[in-house]
């Protein structure tokens, strides 16, 4: 029997034996005083990575997140995203319920928003109005189908930020996928934010673990709210040895990952009643619309679970698919075969 080829997320990633060896071998410390040396190389690798003065190792991207909004933001402030962010839409309404901060979506083709539409949503130094804080963006964006934010426009939002006094934090769970596809520099795109997060156990492998940079105060902030979040996680030296083996051996390979996605996309595209918007499709995600099947998309995920394939149900007409480090070439062709056979004429 041929096992279950598993698109549902680039999350579902299992530690390889190699970098369980690594993680067995790890030396660890007490974390909350600031004494484990794996977990203190790892942010210090990231620190130089990212162009920033310190980093703080964290539980995950929406821990990650949140610090940062926390950190960034008094209560009763207003923080600027695009509308189908993580932020806004996946992370538990944490910005209302941890900073006393609301959100001021902001639609976003590609999850790119215009440079000024958010200009004009920039509050007025008023007391009747809550005050703008924060702008931030998501690259790659999950929502958009693994979208990548243009540099260029990156600059552009600094600029409007820097013109009126506002911080900027990039929400980067994925930018290792954008570094690799285009080619500039982790360094680069964080050069343009005050803080950036990113993720160690999507495509890079690991089973736990994201980071947060920026400024040195900014971090000593971030480490306040990390412990409020009860986020302190002692001896984590072991998942921080699997975060470093990530970074040494998984970052590269995310180009096949790439290639791999734009081959299914391509593919399911030319079937009757699929429609994929293949500008998207420039990383690991593929989002394909099913308006025109005559099904709606969780009918289509329980066929396609019968046949051995899992995909999710983003909403009742797309479904979303993500290549990742268990999808291998042979994997991507099963499952195109098996959806010309259910769905092709």
């Amino acid at each position: 029997m041929n096992a279950v080829i598993d698109l549902r997320s680039d999350t579902l990633t299992k530690p390889s034996p190699e970098m369980r060896e690594v993680m067995a071998k790890a030396e660890v410390g007490d974390d909350v005083f600031n004494e484990d040396p794996t977990i203190n190389l790892l942010q210090q690798r990231i620190a130089e990575l990212t162009g920033k003065e310190a980093a703080l190792f964290v539980s995950s991207g929406t821990q990650a997140n949140q610090i940062a909004v926390n950190a960034h933001t008094q209560p009763g402030d207003e923080v600027i995203c695009e509308q189908r962010c993580h932020i806004f839409n996946y992370e538990a309404g944490a910005p209302a319920a941890l900073s006393g901060v609301q959100l001021h979506p902001i639609f976003g083709k590609y999850g790119v928003l215009d440079v000024e539409e958010v200009e004009n949503a920039i509050r007025p130094g008023n007391d009747h109005f809550p005050q703008t804080r924060l702008i931030t963006l998501e690259n790659t964006h999950n929502r958009w189908g693994g979208t990548i934010y243009p540099l260029d426009e990156i600059k552009k939002m600094r600029a409007l930020a820097d013109r009126h006094g506002l911080r900027m934090h990039l929400d980067g769970a994925r930018l290792w996928n954008a570094s690799v596809e285009t080619g500039i520099s982790i360094k680069e795109y964080a050069s343009n934010f005050d803080s950036v997060s990113m993720c160690f156990s999507k495509g890079l492998g690991a089973p736990v673990g994201s980071v947060v940079a920026g400024s040195a105060e900014f971090i000593k902030r971030a480490h306040y709210y990390r412990k409020m979040y009860g986020g302190g996680m002692r001896q984590a030296g072991i998942l921080a040895a699997a975060a470093l083996y990530a970074m040494d051996h998984n970052v590269r390979r995310l180009k096949d990952d790439h290639r791999r996605a734009r081959r299914l996309a391509e593919a399911i595209n030319e079937l009757p009643g699929f429609v994929i918007d293949l500008t998207t499709v420039q990383t690991n995600i593929v989002i394909m619309d099913t308006s025109l099947s005559g099904k709606k998309a969780p009918e289509i995920v329980a066929e396609l679970e019968q046949e051995g394939v899992r995909m999710i149900a983003f909403s009742p007409t797309r479904i979303r698919a993500v290549t990742h480090l268990h999808i291998n070439d042979e994997d991507i062709e099963r499952t195109i075969a098996i959806m010309t056979k259910k769905y092709g004429e």
